[in-house]
Formats: structure tokens, C-alpha cells, sequence
């Protein structure tokens, strides 16, 4: 009987996934597509040093876990709005521990307490980025359904677990000479690389498929800049102006950087001035809008719900009727029930009244 190790397993499962999403040919998907490469590459070796223990099987993991906290950190990069920045140096820890591993059978270095520091820094970078709000996320979709301030939160806090299983490997090589240390990798691997992945993936989904014309960039930024600080008022009146004279909400591509440009005032004034004045953030109010259009539609038309959904800026049915049980109480289609019962109910009652008296 032949035994395939389980790192093989996952390694097949994120290859897999990492075919389904590249043949997809969309640029937001690119940083989740490298994440997955890696992951891919890292399970592979594990898997080969679990199986044969050959030393360029030893060399090339720590190569691979070095890249893993970057990529997953550019997996949430692009969702910060404004100017890309330049990736390269987030790979440049990688060269670094290549060249440790290269210089390893002549100068020793504590290559597994570096991973573990790599770790513990993007995966509190990124739970900080998380806990500052969604205005460190104004490229990403509003109302998507995975929010990505809580993602980052998710995927920050698996780094700096697999920085702990990093630190317990350098224990393991200290006290035992290394005897569990393949153990620790393969089984701290497995569970943190598909989370990770899962999450990475759900956030590449809140990236907008259509990018603006660069000079409406230019000039939206221009606006932005000059825009003095406004009270919570005046920006919340301003936002819902352009709001409803637009129906920007009706955008399933609406970001809260877009929505800043639209109505030139800085998105973070607009994210705290919602928050403040209605107790919520610009996703969760962006919903609020396509909601009562919602209700409303299914109130006066006979449309088909998923046409509504389309219409009002959904994307997902699942998202759609989460989010309006969530603010009605009932799902779409017993909304629409009930209203059509109230209307009959309210046009028998005034047959029952009969003809007014002048």
C-alpha cells in the first residue's frame, strides 16, 4: 500500500486551487496567485523532505517559508487604494535567508529564529492594519461580504502562529537536536497554509474588476489634497448627496476610494464622520443604501430577486440575503410576501369602507 504523506495531500489541494484561480487571467488575482505558488512549493518540499530527508530538500524550505508572510502581506496590498507600491522589497528577507542557507555549512546562523521574527513582523503588521479601520482598506469593495479589516486580523494572527511553530523548531533544534522538528513543520504547515490561503483568496474577490481612468486619478487626488477638514455634518450630508443623486451605491465596484473622489472629501473623513454620526462603517452604510432600494423594488415590481440584487450592487446571492435578513428581519422573498399581503389587505379594507362622503 503506498502511503502519501500529508503535506503532499495539501500541497495537491493549494496546487489545485492555484490552477483554478490563474486560469481565471484577472490581474486582481496576481499577488494570490503567487501566495499560492509559494505555498504550493513550500508544501512540495516538506513533503519531499518528509519522504527522502535530502539536503536541498533542507536548503529550499526555509527559502520558501521566508517569502510566505510577504506574499500574504501583498495579497492585502492592493486593497489600500492610491499609488501601487513597489513589491520587490518585500522580497528581499527571502534573498536574505537564501544566502544564510547557502553560507549554512560554513557559518551556522539561527536561520529559524529569523523566520520566526519574519513571522511575528508582517503578521502584527498586518492585525494592526486591521484594527486602524477600513480607511487602511479603500481600494477594497464596500459591502463585500468578507470585510477586510477582520482578514487581516485572521491572516496576521496565523503569521505570527507559524512564527511561534518557528521559535518551537529553534527549541526543538536547541534541546533535541532537531528530532521533531520536520513534525512541527509539517503539521504547523498544513493548518495554517490553507486558512491563509482561504482568507487570501476572499479578500482578492473584494478587489474591483474595473480600474478609473488615470486622469480622473490625478485630478480626484488633487481635490483630495486641497479639501479642507470638514465637520461630521457636512461630510455625512455631502456623502449622501452624492449618493443619491448618483446612485454611486448601485456600483458593485464602489470603493471608499472612489466614493472620496466622487464627493472630494478625503475617504478617511468620510469612513470617521459615518462612524461617529450613524454608528457604523461606509460598507455596512453603502449596504443600508442598496437595501432600501431593494425593499422597495421588491415592494413595486414582480422583478426576479436576483435581478434586484444585480441592480442594487450585490454580487453574491449569499452576501444579498444575509445582509437584508440582517437589516429587515426577513429574507427578500418573505419581504415581498408580506408587502404584497399588506397591500391586499390595505386595498379589501377600503372596498370594505366603501366610497367616501362628500
Amino acid at each position: 500500500m503506498i502511503l502519501i504523506p500529508l503535506p503532499a495531500i495539501v500541497a495537491l489541494l493549494l496546487g489545485f486551487v492555484l490552477c483554478l484561480v490563474a486560469l481565471k487571467r484577472e490581474r486582481r488575482f496576481r499577488p494570490i496567485i503567487v501566495f499560492l505558488a509559494v505555498s504550493t512549493a513550500l508544501m512540495t518540499v516538506v513533503s519531499l523532505r518528509w519522504s527522502f530527508d535530502a539536503p536541498v530538500f533542507r536548503f529550499l524550505q526555509p527559502v520558501f517559508a521566508a517569502l510566505l508572510p510577504a506574499t500574504a502581506w501583498l495579497c492585502f496590498a492592493g486593497l489600500e487604494g492610491g499609488a501601487r507600491r513597489p513589491a520587490w522589497p518585500h522580497y528581499l528577507p527571502g534573498a536574505v535567508i537564501l544566502v544564510l542557507s547557502l553560507l549554512w555549512p560554513h557559518f551556522q546562523t539561527p536561520i529559524d529564529a529569523l523566520l520566526a521574527f519574519l513571522f511575528f513582523g508582517y503578521g502584527s503588521a498586518l492585525m494592526w492594519r486591521g484594527l486602524q479601520g477600513e480607511e487602511n482598506f479603500a481600494g477594497a469593495r464596500l459591502g463585500a461580504a468578507v470585510d477586510p479589516c477582520r482578514a487581516a486580523m485572521f491572516v496576521g494572527a496565523l503569521l505570527v502562529f507559524s512564527g511561534m511553530i518557528d521559535l518551537a523548531i529553534a527549541f526543538d533544534f536547541g534541546l533535541a537536536g532537531g528530532a521533531h522538528a520536520a513534525t512541527i513543520v509539517s503539521i504547523g504547515n498544513m493548518a495554517v497554509l490553507p486558512l491563509i490561503a482561504w482568507a487570501a483568496l476572499a479578500v482578492a474577490r473584494s478587489l474591483p474588476e474595473a480600474e478609473e481612468p488615470p486622469a480622473a486619478e490625478a485630478t480626484a487626488r488633487v481635490e483630495e489634497r486641497d479639501q479642507p477638514t470638514a465637520d461630521d455634518a457636512h461630510v455625512l450630508a455631502a456623502t449622501h448627496r452624492v449618493l443619491s443623486e448618483r446612485q454611486l451605491y448601485r456600483d458593485p465596484d464602489l470603493t471608499l476610494e472612489r466614493l472620496a473622489r466622487r464627493v472630494g472629501i478625503p475617504g478617511r473623513q468620510i469612513s470617521q464622520a459615518i462612524n461617529r454620526r450613524l454608528g457604523r462603517n461606509v460598507s455596512q452604510e453603502i449596504n443600508q443604501w442598496r437595501i432600501r432600494e431593494a425593499m422597495a423594488l421588491l415592494e413595486e415590481t414582480d422583478r426576479p430577486v436576483t435581478a434586484i440584487m444585480f441592480d442594487c450592487g450585490f454580487q453574491t446571492k449569499s452576501n444579498f440575503n444575509n445582509t437584508f435578513r440582517r437589516v429587515t428581519g426577513l429574507s427578500p422573498s418573505d419581504w415581498r410576501r408580506q408587502a404584497k399581503e399588506t397591500g391586499e389587505t390595505r386595498l379589501s379594507a377600503a372596498k370594505a369602507s366603501g366610497p367616501e362622503t362628500p
